[in-house]
């Protein structure tokens, strides 16, 4: 008889009962048929391993399986069986197995007892306390590994039978409310990501916020935006389009397109009324294109000008810097290609339809940080530009007119004629600003939504 004071964990309540595992049940390691007899394996039982267990409270079915002849041959496990994984990256690992099979020498399997109910032996299992218990007595190596004599050794609470029911009953019932709650959290944020949708979509439509007949209408926004695009042609910074583009509406209500001297009705191009004091232009008015270097792979090194890629754009529509990112020697410098702060880039080129056309906003300094060839820079005209442009490249309408564009197969590409040409709703300038600080608002609050969820 030996004292083991200093091994109970904790106080348990009068009419339990500490034990070990070993002393309350039959257990078994389990093992591998030969793999040289082909015989031992097909269709009849479930060979069960470590990742079987995923499945936890409900293993039905195993990924690969046994013959009768290899069932019989093996240690064979009656359903309601309890199987823990004691060896590897994901020892402690639990499951309740639903259907007899035998299990690979990874595994030690407790067998069903008269006496001790197996969904309470299950759960026992899967609690902190007897997952620590696991890890604690493991071998402290680069591969933990609890032989089964150290496993029959783990010390494991025993209730009266009645209330091992009880417990059970009431962990399954907290664990359907658990299940409740995740899917209703699901459901809730995906209401919230519906949400910033709509308001984006209500924000460039004219919808988010009361008009103010008072305001300036929106053509002298644009002429001011077009006014500071002739000073940066002037300094030779982007150079004159030949098909400047005038968008305006006809005494009879329709939009025209003055281009040179060619006016013509674009009423089926419109994607959206927008209210009388908007107007609409093409993007191109509002930006200018920068496309991404072209290197030689033989010229990448540890440092010198980063090189940003597809992956450097997060789905947050910001800019993530790696350790893995490529590196330029210094020739490759191109200051308009150069990102800075204002910037939006876009994956102009990608297999994926997901990606295509995915945004990244610049709101800090990188320096010595350009674009690869698959991106591209949206560069602003002014500030009105740039907010205008942050709203429409994060709405619905972008995505869906870019996806209606590549619509290719392979490899996705925006032509920059299509960019350029899409339309996009200008407000008034006063609010332009009451949208922008509207939907920064809302933002906010459902991003302090979505953070709760998670």
């Amino acid at each position: 008889m030996k004292c083991i004071e200093d091994e109970i964990p904790f106080e348990i309540p009068q009419g339990w009962e500490w034990t070990r595992i070993g002393s309350a049940f039959f257990t078994v390691t389990g093992n591998t048929p030969s793999t040289k007899d082909k015989s031992l394996y097909g269709n009849d039982y479930p060979f069960y391993k470590p990742i079987d267990l995923d499945a936890g409270f409900h293993v039905v079915t195993s990924v690969d399986s046994v013959s009768k002849k290899g069932f019989l041959s093996g240690r064979m496990l009656p359903k309601c069986s309890v199987l823990v994984t004691c060896i590897g990256a994901t020892i402690g690992k639990t499951g309740y197995i639903r259907n007899a099979g035998i299990c690979n020498q990874q595994i030690n399997a407790i067998l069903p007892s008269e006496y001790i109910s197996t969904e309470y032996t299950y759960f026992c299992l899967c609690s902190e306390y007897e997952q620590k218990q696991i890890l604690i007595n493991s071998s402290a190596t680069t591969l933990p590994i609890l032989n089964k004599s150290k496993f029959d050794n783990l010390l494991f609470p025993v209730p009266p039978y009645s209330q091992q029911i009880l417990i059970v009953e009431c962990i399954k019932e907290m664990i359907d409310c658990a299940e409740e709650i995740e899917h209703e959290k699901d459901a809730l944020q995906e209401m919230v990501r519906a949400a910033k949708s709509r308001i984006l979509d209500l924000a460039i439509r004219g919808k988010l916020v009361p008009q103010d007949p008072n305001d300036e209408p929106a053509s002298v926004l644009l002429e001011r935006i077009r006014d500071e695009k002739e000073e940066l042609i002037k300094q030779g910074k982007i150079k004159r389009d030949k098909k400047e583009s005038v968008i305006f509406k006809g005494e009879d209500n329709s939009y025209y397109e003055k281009i040179g001297e060619e006016v013509t009705c674009i009423d089926d191009e419109i994607p959206f009324e927008i209210p009388d004091n908007w107007c609409w232009c093409r993007m191109k008015q509002l930006m200018y294109l920068i496309s991404g270097v072209t290197y030689n792979k033989s010229d990448i090194q540890k440092e010198g000008i980063r090189v940003l890629r597809g992956g450097n754009l997060t789905n947050n529509n910001d800019i993530k810097l790696y350790d893995n990112d490529i590196f330029l020697p210094e020739s490759y410098i191109d200051r308009q290609n150069q990102i800075q702060d204002g910037d939006i880039i876009i994956v102009a080129s990608t297999g994926s339809t997901t990606v295509i056309g995915k945004p990244a906003f610049v709101e800090s300094y990188y320096p010595k940080t350009q674009i690869g060839g698959f991106l591209k820079i949206v560069r602003p005209i002014n500030k009105q530009a740039q907010q205008m442009l942050w709203l429409l490249f994060r709405s619905d309408y972008y995505h869906e007119s870019i996806l209606d564009q590549v619509g290719g197969v392979n490899i996705n590409n925006i032509k920059c004629a299509y960019l350029e040409d899409m339309l996009i709703s200008v407000p008034p300038r006063q609010e332009l600003t009451t949208i922008i600080e509207k939907n920064l608002q809302l933002s906010l609050l459902l991003s302090n939504i979505e953070e709760s969820l998670n």
